[in-house]
């Protein structure tokens, strides 16, 4: 009964809150599933701030879930230029051509049948179920685990199978059902701006008298997470071609990495630092290469930090007397989405 008690107190707070601090977002004006849709999947990862421009410019080059199925990858990946984590712009696309051509433009209702489209994860598939459709299925991100943690004293990680689980649980017993939309957003709202990670302010919280990390004076411990898996450092060797009509040399990305679809340079990529004899060596393997003129750009590596690996880069500077064929234009190479690392190096080469 107490536990109950805590409960509604808890969610009830949460909406009260909600309803006098919350911002005027553009995905809030209505309950269009492609606008919440594709706020969510720009979001993930990113902060609102950072995410805002490229929302709004998303939202004016597609203005319909039909806009964006017709559009090529080329064009969504530079568009998404910069946001990192390019899987969730391929899915994106991949998503948006299925619901405009299997489902006919109309987007699932329900999160069971949501969590099936490509890129859809639970938390996206509840919250666009419960902000579009009202359907009471809670949303659990980083700032719903750090408000549940911190509020109710949970200790297991949250990145832990039985953390999730418990998490998953709590959330949905927790949540406010005949509102479900609103207490979704409050919450996540809540933790994006009073329940911050470091150092809240705690003192002018609604919910600190009944706050377990507050009185124990745990928040700096809560929310519990594991490690993170081992960071791999890699050395990338680019390779930087231009012809004598100072035309440059880029490729597409293949495969299944991070940033597959996306251009570069030609890349020599190690676990250990090259040399420049090594560099000449690989250099030996293009066809088109014959007599040229080496140097490198940046004696020291550049660093690039992703997730589970850590860039070292170097540019190499390959100035040949001849034009090739495969060269594109420095007026053109504002037409491709490129990694930041790339797009960083042709600034300061006073390219862009």
């Amino acid at each position: 009964m107490r536990q109950l008690a805590k409960f509604m107190a808890f969610r009830t707070k949460i909406l009260a809150w909600y309803e006098q601090h919350k911002r005027d977002l553009p995905w809030r004006t209505d309950k269009n599933p492609y606008t919440v849709w594709l706020s969510e999947v720009i979001l993930q990862q990113t902060r609102v701030e950072q995410g805002m421009p490229y929302f709004n410019r998303f939202k004016e080059r597609y203005p319909r879930i039909v806009d964006l199925a017709e559009a090529s990858q080329d064009e969504v990946l530079k568009l998404w230029q910069g946001l990192g984590y390019y899987s969730r712009a391929r899915n994106m696309l991949f998503t948006a051509n299925y619901i405009q051509n299997e489902l006919n433009g109309v987007f699932p209702t329900t999160a069971k049948e949501l969590v099936q489209l490509k890129g859809v994860g639970e938390y996206t598939a509840s919250a666009i179920a419960s902000i579009c459709f009202d359907e009471a299925v809670a949303v659990v991100d980083g700032n719903v685990y750090r408000v549940l943690s911190r509020y109710f004293g949970e200790s297991l990680p949250i990145n832990s199978s039985e953390g999730i689980k418990a998490f998953k649980e709590l959330a949905n017993s927790v949540m406010d059902k005949q509102h479900p939309g609103d207490y979704n957003q409050g919450i996540m709202e809540f933790g994006s701006l009073m329940c911050i990670p470091q150092n809240p302010d705690c003192v002018s919280c609604p919910l600190n008298r009944s706050c377990i990390a507050y009185n124990s004076n745990r928040v700096a411990e809560l929310p519990v997470k594991l490690k993170k898996t081992k960071v791999v450092t890699k050395y990338h060797n680019y390779m930087v071609v231009l012809d004598s009509n100072e035309r440059i040399v880029l490729e597409q990305r293949k495969g299944k990495g991070i940033w597959n679809g996306l251009y570069q340079f030609p890349l020599l990529e190690s676990d250990v630092n090259v040399t420049q004899a090594q560099v000449e060596k690989h250099l030996k393997s293009f066809p088109y290469i014959k007599e040229y003129e080496l140097s490198l750009f940046n004696q020291e590596a550049i660093i690039h930090k992703l997730s589970h690996r850590k860039l070292l880069a170097h540019f190499w500077i390959i100035q040949l007397n001849y034009p090739i064929e495969k060269a594109i234009p420095k007026s053109q190479l504002t037409n491709f989405a490129v990694p930041v690392l790339i797009a960083n190096f042709l600034k300061a080469f006073k390219i862009y």
